[in-house]
């Protein structure tokens, strides 16, 4: 039996406390493929004197090694050759250095099934036809992040009509075309069809701000949405609270904040994380979140910041069932929300080394000085 496809059809996306085992034996499971197919994987475990016959519990999991996002960034690892990944994908590289990956067959599959599952719920899919403002780059090939991937298949949650994007592939290169895409906003708002922004925050913001000093007011269609997502990376100076972000939005497009839906991932771990209607990251039975002390890298109990590290079975291609972030966060018990799910759900702090990241808990000791938390 393949525990990774059961988990992955289970029916609740968030009954966590009814799939432990099942997350248990999928971790298990696709741990020792990894170990037994990628060599440096299983250099990683023998050096950390680990096994996966020691992981019976959900607790145990806080013993499985986990490998930095920043190491994939310099360091490629497959367990199965690339060439036969039907998909491949990096991370952005903002800092010039890119993570790799790729998809097995039943990995894609599992990932299907789970936006599938998570997009029912949170009300993504549509039937109407949808003219799209992409806040991030446009498709060329010779474009591989997993964000503009994940971007223009988020265009498929509802029938697309026509894409303007805020990132123009040019002869030399990309070009902000925030004055295209307001040309583009005008000409949809004229249509009997509703819009759906999607991409950066940070280039939603700098539209909606160039969209108030133009003194341009929308009221857009029913069923118009805003879908965020990929944080505000090197633009971490401009953020806005999340509260600010929606009242613009409302004032100047007239989508209300419940319209607003903001995801969280990663290229390392490929998990879709929907904020719920109260804008909580619940998590979902594909993964387990785990937040460390910044400087004994143990778990913390909730409600305590820490580093985020991210645990998922999901893909088989590469070793990614437990990476550590450079992002802080905080696991919240999930009935303190008042949504309904009842899932713990994970607040995202900030990202550690804002200059340059010397080692994840020194970097994330720094940024909590600056804090002062």
């Amino acid at each position: 039996m393949d525990y990774r496809n059961k988990l992955f059809t289970h029916k609740n996306p968030y009954d966590l406390a009814g799939t432990d085992g099942l997350f248990i034996k999928a971790i298990k499971q696709n741990g020792q493929f990894q170990y037994e197919h990628c060599p440096e994987y299983a250099t990683i475990l023998d050096s950390n004197h680990f096994s996966f016959s020691s992981l019976n519990t959900i607790n145990d999991l806080a013993k499985l090694p986990f490998i930095p996002t920043l190491f994939f960034k310099s360091h490629q690892l497959f367990t199965m050759p690339p060439e036969k990944l039907l998909i491949k994908a990096t991370s952005s590289g903002t800092k010039g250095k890119k993570s790799h990956i790729g998809f097995d067959n039943l990995g894609l599959y599992c990932g299907l099934r789970m936006v599938l599952r998570l997009g029912k719920i949170h009300q993504l899919f549509s039937i109407k036809p949808t003219n799209y403002i992409l806040l991030g780059y446009e498709p060329h090939k010779s474009n591989q992040t997993a964000v503009t991937k994940t971007a223009f298949g988020a265009t498929l949650f509802a029938p697309p009509l026509h894409r303007a994007y805020a990132m123009k592939y040019t002869s030399d290169g990309y070009k902000v075309d925030l004055e295209g895409l307001i040309t583009a906003l005008e000409k949809y708002s004229h249509q009997p069809f509703p819009i759906r922004f999607m991409g950066f925050p940070s280039y939603t913001y700098f539209l909606l701000e160039k969209l108030k000093e133009k003194e341009l007011n929308f009221k857009l269609k029913k069923g118009s949405k805003v879908l965020l997502g990929g944080g505000w990376k090197q633009f971490f100076t401009s953020q806005v609270d999340k509260k600010e972000l929606y009242q613009l939005i409302e004032n100047t497009l007239g989508i209300p904040e419940s319209h607003v839906v903001e995801f969280f991932g990663a290229v390392e771990h490929p998990i879709l994380y929907c904020d719920c209607p109260n804008h909580h990251f619940h998590i979902p039975i594909y993964s387990r979140v785990i937040i460390r002390d910044v400087h004994t890298l143990e778990p913390v109990k909730n409600g305590q910041i820490g580093l985020i590290n991210l645990i998922t079975p999901m893909v088989k291609s590469v070793p990614l069932l437990s990476v550590m972030t450079d992002d802080l966060g905080i696991l919240h018990d999930g009935v303190s929300c008042g949504c309904g799910i009842t899932s713990p759900y994970l607040e995202i702090i900030g990202r550690v080394g804002l200059q340059d990241i010397k080692t994840c808990a020194a970097g994330a000791a720094d940024l909590l000085k600056e804090m002062k938390l």
